[in-house]
């Protein structure tokens, strides 16, 4: 008898599935069969946080996957440490959630652009979640005001959080549910943090952040689908440092930034990248001050990073 579940945590040789037995909700740990890694070697992962599946139970209580739903969405990044192939990070999602401190790690700006693109390239609603407010001093107050008003500009919705505000802890519990979202990160932004505020029976573990170079710990080794007490879903990522974009080329990369979709149109040459050709829209529109530098700036050195793959 086949069964469908929905994968809950993956550690790279097992698969916890949840699903529906006798009208009630249990996980039950599965195995995939070889042939499925071996028709998708451009992933490290053929089966991500998310994905709906179909199994058997086999005599020793565990499960094989038969079946791979086809995913309505998913978030993907490059892979690190020079290992082959790409990685999904949670399918079948409603928004993803980018969470970045105002210090203690350092804001960076084209973490959040990488991470912004690949929704844009895959379609995901995306937020942006300014975690640590208590730290913010009125220099910082300043940066975020104005990022917060770049980016709501762009039609990225913006949420500044506390542990120590409970309202600000509520807006972003409010906005999860009875949706499946992901949250992604660099280590020591706090996610763990807010997760363990918003549903504290959950109880992750929380990190430290090394005074020397204010990268954080990390905390959670695998990502996982959990559910919220108010309803819905979070898959909670290991900390990222990097976010690598995937299968996006140089002329292209001004697709998913929402402020060059019209300029580009005016562009000279059909393959403009928007760096130093003549008669180049968004160039100009540049230089009238309808792009936002910093963004400009962050197109350019993502642009060159493309160029170098």
């Amino acid at each position: 008898m086949k069964y469908r579940g929905r994968v809950v945590e993956s550690t790279g040789r097992w698969y916890e599935v949840s699903y529906k037995k006798s009208e009630e909700t249990t996980s039950i740990n599965c195995r995939l069969p070889g042939r499925f890694r071996l028709e998708d070697h451009a992933l490290t992962n053929p089966i991500a946080v998310g994905d709906y599946v179909h199994f058997t139970i086999n005599d020793d209580g565990t499960g094989s996957i038969e079946e791979i739903e086809d995913r309505e969405n998913y978030l993907i990044r490059e892979s690190t440490h020079h290992q082959q192939g790409n990685q999904i990070l949670a399918a079948n999602i409603d928004a993803a959630y980018v969470v970045v401190a105002v210090k203690q790690p350092k804001l960076k700006p084209q973490f959040l652009d990488r991470f912004l693109i690949t929704c844009e390239a895959y379609q995901i609603p995306a937020r942006v979640v300014i975690n640590k407010m208590d730290l913010a001093d009125d220099q910082d107050l300043h940066s975020i005001e104005y990022l917060t008003e770049l980016y709501e500009s762009l039609g990225y919705g913006i949420l500044t959080t506390s542990i120590k505000d409970d309202s600000s802890l509520d807006r972003l519990k409010d906005s999860l549910k009875n949706i499946t979202s992901v949250f992604v990160g660099p280590s020591g932004v706090g996610k763990t943090s807010l997760l363990n505020h918003i549903n504290p029976n959950i109880e992750r573990k929380v990190g430290d952040i090394s005074s020397y170079n204010e990268k954080g710990t990390h905390t959670t080794t695998f990502a996982k689908l959990l559910p919220l007490v108010d309803g819905g879903y979070l898959v909670d990522t290991p900390g990222i440092r990097e976010f690598g974009l995937v299968n996006i080329d140089p002329w292209e990369l001004s697709l998913f930034f929402p402020e060059m979709l019209e300029p580009r149109r005016k562009c000279k040459f059909n393959n403009c990248t928007h760096s130093h050709e003549p008669g180049c829209g968004v160039i100009k529109a540049f230089e009238k001050g309808n792009i936002d530098p910093g963004r400009y700036d962050s197109y350019l050195n993502i642009l060159d990073s493309l160029k170098e793959d």
